[in-house]
């Protein structure tokens, strides 16, 4: 008896348990959202980098074969040949489901979730085996894009810096594909510099930041060397 009545007296009431079970949820409850939000940032990051090594591996292989990216373009070239030359040389060197042009209903979606069409510079884009799109943005020689969309043009939020992403490509960055880098600026403003921060930082907190690139602290300033992410 002596031993039972011990193991009431330091038993939990259901009272107490459910109180208990109450305040693990509201801990979950504000816990899971972030820890969502940076599971996904996590697999964005690395989607961006795999395609950037791809897009790099592709453009090496291409001029393994064809030569210098400025002797690929021979000719009076249109803007649309340009386009797709890159288009076509790009894309045998990477697993690829489809290359849509601007008459297709995949067509390229741009930063702003508005359609691509005639008389635009996005003319071909590379649906790769993974879903991701590559919309090929050449409007000369010296310059031009490649627009990525991680997770395909039919799955949003198809916005800059979330899921789209840009890489210059031209004689300018001498037939390389290289994120720009502006190291007194973070972010998304203009977004081809979020894409050198998810490439070099490896985080997406440029989101979390607000226009003066500080955290939701109010103290932490991002930067490329020392506040590279908001605790």
């Amino acid at each position: 008896m002596k031993n039972k009545s011990l193991i009431y007296k330091i038993a939990f009431t259901l009272a107490e348990t459910l109180i208990v079970m109450g305040i693990i949820g509201v801990v979950a409850a504000l816990t899971l959202p972030n820890l969502n939000s940076s599971t996904g940032d996590k697999e964005k990051v690395a989607k961006v980098k795999k395609i950037y090594s791809n897009l790099n591996d592709a453009i090496g292989r291409a001029k393994a074969v064809y030569g210098p990216y400025e002797e690929w373009f021979q000719g009076n070239m249109s803007e649309d040949d340009i386009a797709k030359r890159v288009t076509d040389r790009l894309s045998e060197f990477m697993k690829y489901s489809k290359i849509c042009t601007v008459s297709d209903s995949c067509s390229y979606l741009d930063a702003n979730n508005k359609s691509y069409g005639e008389g635009t510079r996005v003319k071909y884009a590379i649906v790769l085996a993974d879903g991701a799109t590559v919309g090929v943005n050449i409007k000369s020689l010296n310059y031009g894009n490649l627009i990525v969309d991680i997770d395909g043009v039919n799955k949003g939020p198809n916005e800059e810096c979330k899921d789209v992403f840009l890489f210059p490509l031209g004689s300018y960055t001498q037939g390389e594909i290289l994120p720009t880098i502006d190291k007194n600026h973070v972010g998304d403003r203009p977004y081809d510099k979020c894409t050198a921060w998810v490439i070099e930082v490896g985080n997406m907190d440029y989101l979390k930041a607000n226009d003066s690139d500080v955290c939701p602290d109010a103290k932490t300033k991002l930067d490329w060397t020392t506040n590279t992410t908001c605790k």
